[in-house]
């Protein structure tokens, strides 16, 4: 090949053979990675967004404490004060996915195909995992702070000023 290439006028430098399943390997490679990378972030983010719930409802649950003593003082159990922060909570996270749905579609479905000329497509199925897990980090993040608000002493939550 090479006595071939130099009778012609050519060196093996003068040429280049392109594989084009090198290219899709290097994509495939590129996707997975930005996809771990995506799915971190998400999971930063959800663990952000469960914390902050958290810390919301541990205020509500201080802010109330009086009123929690005075409700258990007449007669409500420690899971009706559990399932009135636990519900608090689960508001939260539902107000919050929502409007992440809202503008995650407006992004896919507005500013890529403008910005980029790309249509993107979100499968339903999507939609509602997203919607199961934001309730999911809701009822966990409100968890710890409606059980502290159900163990309260009345007596002493009605003493808190």
């Amino acid at each position: 090949m090479e006595k071939y290439l130099q009778n012609i006028g050519l060196n093996k430098e003068d040429y280049a053979i392109f594989d084009g399943r090198e290219l899709v390997q290097s994509i495939t490679t590129i996707s997975y990675l930005l996809s771990g990378l995506l799915g971190g972030v998400a999971a930063i983010s959800l663990i952000v967004s469960g914390v902050g719930i958290m810390n919301i409802i541990l205020v509500s649950v201080t802010e109330r404490t009086k009123e929690i003593g005075i409700r258990k003082a007449i007669g409500a159990k420690s899971s009706d004060i559990r399932l009135q922060f636990l519900t608090e909570s689960f508001l939260i996270s539902t107000i919050g996915c929502f409007v992440g749905i809202v503008f995650g579609l407006g992004i896919v479905y507005g500013i890529i195909p403008n910005a980029l000329g790309v249509e993107a497509i979100i499968s339903p199925t999507w939609i509602i995992i997203s919607i199961i897990i934001c309730y999911f980090i809701g009822l966990i993040a409100g968890w710890a702070p409606a059980e502290r608000a159900s163990r309260l002493n009345p007596i002493a939550a009605l003493r808190y000023e």
